[in-house]
């Protein structure tokens, strides 16, 4: 129980709730509780008729008639309070549920990019979806079931007591048997309940990565590969489902088993005391068999009670792993707000810690503000966790970064991150309207400025063209778009924030070249008040640059402007030749 420890904080925020649940249980129960004594009256009505001890059948009618309408009030009765009681406990594990999963969400969401890069997004889904509902069984079901149990047993122990003690310990001896058996059984499930959903999350995470790559799936034709992984995954999930069945199903035959004995007890001993004269009535029996059958659904739900329990724990176990990571990336909320656009790197070195690939080595530069800067480089050259470290996407190993003079771990970085542009090399599209996802730059721009910074972007003329226009419904990450068309609407979203720092990180590669001198010359005029970084591997993105920087494992191996670098030996003069005097041939 230590996992769902966690969960007491939503105990205290709802017990207001729970409290009423439970009176509204001990009513119900209360109300119930009434038929025993009933039934016990009219059996010994009858048997003192049988007997010559009451003269008149109307009588006998009149308090059977009685005792029925009463019988039927205290069932109703019963029957409302236990639906107040759903209403109350039931819907609080509802609000449990929606509140951890927000919780979750806020915490995937403050997590750093290297979490990230450790976790599959499979798993992170099955975690807010499968173990939240899992976790939601303990809030509802199994703390009202609980308080059900407990009160029954409660109230029902006195009631009969007070008609025989000694009958009343033969039937629930078999209770301590049961309790053993809870306990044993409890330890093993709880381990079966964790291995069910850690495979449960590799099949997910294998699921989510074969539809997100469906195209590759099937240009390669590996769809029976990946069926038969699918296969594989499935019955190993198969088997440990199995496996956390068979093992929960052993409580159901054995409460019965238990329950069966009370019963023989309740029949055997009570008769046995009623013709010795130890019970006044026979009666009693009577209604010592209605109790144990009362508490026979109670006593069983204690096994399926424990196994949700130990279900939510194992589940638990696994969100309490994530609620506990911390990010790398300690935010100062009480930092610095405003940017300028000027860009320092002093020194700066970073290393993939998962990897250990030294990314970048001793770097220094300086961007002015409203100054523009070209990065060129071979693939792994470190140009884009260049472009991250200027967002705080990871922490320096040495080195410091400033803004404006200002160290950028002095930064607010939500501020900072909303004062930045940033195209990625990755065009990711939400499943939205074209307008809906460009405004996620500027939630409140009007059409006429989603139109001007597509213009801009090289997409309208396009968009346009779409039956829907700027209403148009994308697919799942663009999948109904062209590279390029992804690209420049990353583009348009970026530009309508009018940012003080633009980063466009090789965001034009699935442009033709005529294309993106457009769009080059577009942004010119755009970006005149912006302090703009654009990585590339096309000279003709970077060439008319305030500055351009040569990267090559890490380090600078040159930098200046186009008129500088053509002029002396190198990477960049070598790049020149090939790519740009190759289109004159």
């Amino acid at each position: 129980m230590n996992e769902l420890k966690y969960l007491n904080k939503y105990l205290l925020k709802y017990k207001t709730n729970l409290l009423l649940g439970f009176c509204i249980i001990i009513i119900a129960r209360i109300l119930l509780l009434f038929t025993p004594g009933l039934i016990r009256e009219s059996v010994n009505v009858v048997d003192e008729y049988r007997k010559g001890n009451i003269i008149g059948i109307d009588i006998v009618q009149t308090e059977l008639v009685e005792n029925i309408f009463l019988i039927l009030l205290a069932a109703i009765s019963a029957g409302i309070f236990t639906f107040l009681t759903r209403q109350t406990i039931i819907n609080v594990s509802r609000y449990v549920e929606f509140d951890l999963k927000n919780e979750i969400y806020i915490q995937y969401q403050k997590l750093s990019l290297s979490f990230y890069k450790k976790n599959q997004t499979g798993d992170l889904m099955n975690r807010i979806s499968e173990d939240v509902s899992r976790v939601r069984m303990y809030f509802g079901p199994a703390i009202m079931y609980s308080i059900n149990t407990i009160t029954l047993l409660i109230i029902t122990f006195f009631y009969m007591y007070r008609q025989s003690p000694e009958l009343t310990f033969y039937t629930i001896s078999p209770l301590p048997v049961l309790s053993f058996a809870i306990y044993k059984l409890s330890g093993i499930i709880n381990i079966r309940s964790r291995i069910v959903q850690e495979s449960l999350s590799k099949l997910s995470s294998f699921t989510q990565e074969v539809f997100t790559g469906i195209q590759i799936v099937k240009s390669y034709a590996i769809q029976n590969i990946k069926s038969n992984q699918f296969d594989n995954l499935s019955k190993e999930n198969k088997e440990n489902q199995i496996s956390l069945v068979k093992m929960q199903a052993l409580f159901f035959p054995l409460m019965i088993l238990l329950i069966g004995l009370s019963n023989v007890f309740v029949i055997y001993i009570g008769g046995k005391q009623y013709l010795e004269g130890k019970i006044e009535s026979i009666g009693i029996i009577a209604e010592f068999i209605i109790y144990v059958n009362m508490l026979t659904w109670p006593v069983a739900s204690l096994g399926w009670i424990s196994s949700i329990i130990q279900q939510a724990e194992a589940s638990q176990k696994r969100i309490n792993e994530f609620l506990k990571e911390k990010s790398e990336i300690i935010n100062n909320p009480k930092g610095f707000k405003k940017i300028i656009g000027k860009i320092e790197f002093a020194n700066v070195s970073f290393m993939y810690s998962e990897s250990k690939i030294q990314a970048l080595e001793n770097l220094s530069f300086i961007i002015n503000k409203k100054e523009s800067l070209g990065l060129i480089g071979v693939t792994g050259s470190g140009k884009t966790t260049l472009l991250k470290l200027i967002t705080r996407s990871f922490n320096l190993d040495s080195g410091k970064i400033l803004i404006d003079g200002k160290n950028i771990n002095e930064f607010d970085i939500e501020s900072l991150r909303k004062q930045i542009g940033i195209v990625p090399q990755d065009s990711f599209l939400f499943s939205d309207s074209i307008i809906n996802n460009i405004r996620f730059g500027k939630e409140k721009a009007s059409l006429k400025e989603v139109e001007q910074v597509c213009k801009i972007a090289g997409i309208h003329n396009e968009i346009i063209k779409f039956k829907d226009r700027y209403d148009t419904i994308l697919g799942e990450r663009g999948v109904n778009l062209s590279g390029g068309q992804k690209q420049r609407i990353c583009i348009a979203r970026a530009l309508i924030k009018k940012p003080k720092i633009l980063i466009l990180d090789d965001c034009l590669s699935a442009l033709d070249t005529e294309t993106e001198k457009k769009i080059i010359q577009s942004l010119k005029k755009y970006i005149i008040n912006t302090t703009t970084i654009i990585s590339s591997h096309r000279l003709s993105s970077v060439q008319n640059l305030n500055k351009i920087i040569i990267l090559k494992e890490g380090k600078i191996i040159q930098k200046g402007n186009h008129e500088k670098l053509i002029n002396q030996k190198g990477y960049y003069k070598e790049l020149y030749y090939k790519q740009l005097t190759k289109k004159d041939d």
